[in-house]
């Protein structure tokens, strides 16, 4: 909590820190650490609210405040931990950080919030933490059913198993995904690149619906692709994996990701990917306009992903998904010129608003003519006729996303 407060770091990756410092707690242990960190996250306004009756003035010390939230989240949401133990344990934490008499205060008022015996249901916590202008497009986009499972709801890790190698059998015993059956999926034991095989290249860790984009492109062996925003390269690597003798550009604007992307594609054994530092708002870098199959998986909001980065909700703005959309379809427009004429190009966000998903498309038409999904290793019903694809966690167990198929005219 407090490297997300003070630090504005992310959960998942301050989670993942203090799990990897202390390899002595059992899975139980993980499991609590887990969702004290989500969960607090995802409430926390609701929860300061809450405190802040009993603390007037506020608390402007961020380390006193990660342990009162903490503690709260704890007296207000969880029936399996007591009061008296949630109010002991953020007492005992304070006094650590700041000495007793602070702690004095933190006692008064986690006291006072656990002697009102309010408790908080999910639903109710969750609405009460998003922005009114946010909670409106997501029911607009989404409906209330499906926007608070985007906001809430435990998360599998991802895990994508290497075409071609010998998985270790822990990986092998991991149940497939719902969306990609080349997902495993794995939850609750910290960080899976600190387990067998990973180091070798037998596996790498990428979300089921993220697989489930690069799956969608529907690439063959022999293929010619551009992944125009490649970051750090998942989906180049599951690209690379499946086309063979083909070609493969991956395109970002940040250097340091692409030498990442290229860290990862040795670690997994496979051959050098081509890579180009581009800016798709004012060029396309040189690159030919040949390419049968362009992925475009453009920067937004990444509301899709709200319950794993849940302090995403601390830093969006209301101008920003309009902002983003903007930015993805000059994005789009730049790199479609890049397809051969009749090319597949998949436009891709781990957005589920309309202003980054349907209208963007939509503005799109005078440049692409939406074509049927093409992706023999997603399930047929899945996309079978359609052109665009949602994927939500109430419906598919992933992140949100939002996918569409184009022919390029």
């Amino acid at each position: 909590m407090q490297r997300v407060l003070i630090d504005e770091a992310f959960v998942a990756a301050a989670l993942d820190a203090e799990l990897r410092r202390h390899p002595q707690l059992d899975a139980r242990e993980r499991a609590l650490a887990t969702e004290l960190s989500y969960g607090t996250m995802r409430t926390e306004p609701a929860l300061r609210a809450r405190l802040f009756v009993h603390a007037p003035k506020g608390v402007s010390d961020e380390r006193v405040l990660s342990h009162l939230l903490v503690a709260a989240y704890q007296i207000l949401m969880l029936e399996r931990v007591p009061a008296f133990a949630a109010v002991d344990a953020g007492v005992n934490g304070v006094k650590r950080e700041r000495g007793p008499r602070v702690a004095g205060f933190a006692n008064a008022v986690l006291r006072k919030l656990a002697k009102t015996g309010e408790k908080l249901s999910q639903a109710q916590a969750l609405r009460e933490c998003v922005p009114a202008w946010l909670w409106q497009e997501l029911q607009q986009s989404l409906g209330e059913e499906q926007a608070l499972a985007l906001l809430g709801g435990d998360a599998f890790t991802g895990l994508r198993p290497r075409i071609g190698a010998e998985p270790p059998d822990w990986l092998r015993e991991l149940p497939e995904g719902r969306v990609s059956t080349s997902a495993r999926l794995i939850r609750g034991e910290g960080d899976p690149r600190q387990k067998p095989g990973f180091a070798e290249g037998a596996f790498t860790v990428q979300e089921e619906g993220a697989q489930a984009i690069g799956l969608a492109l529907g690439v063959r062996a022999g293929d010619k692709v551009l992944d125009a925003c490649a970051g750090r390269g998942q989906k180049s690597t599951l690209i690379a994996e499946r086309i063979g003798a083909g070609t493969l550009v991956a395109c970002d604007l940040y250097p340091e990701k692409l030498q990442a992307l290229a860290e990862e594609a040795a670690r997994l054994g496979l051959p050098r990917i081509e890579t180009r530092a581009v800016d798709w708002t004012v060029g396309q870098g040189g690159l030919p306009d040949d390419f049968d199959r362009v992925l475009v998986d453009a920067p937004c909001s990444g509301t899709g992903t709200l319950r794993r980065r849940p302090e995403i909700l601390r830093r969006l703005k209301a101008e920003d998904p309009a902002r983003l959309a903007e930015l993805a379809e000059s994005i789009l427009r730049s790199a479609v010129s890049r397809a051969k004429r009749g090319g597949t190009v998949l436009f891709a966000v781990c957005s589920v608003l309309e202003a980054e998903c349907e209208a963007v498309v939509a503005r799109v038409a005078d440049v692409l003519e939406p074509m049927p999904l093409d992706a023999p290793e997603l399930p047929a019903e899945l996309v079978a006729g359609k052109t665009s694809l949602r994927l939500l966690p109430g419906l598919h167990g992933t992140d949100g996303y939002f996918m569409a198929c184009f022919r390029r005219r």
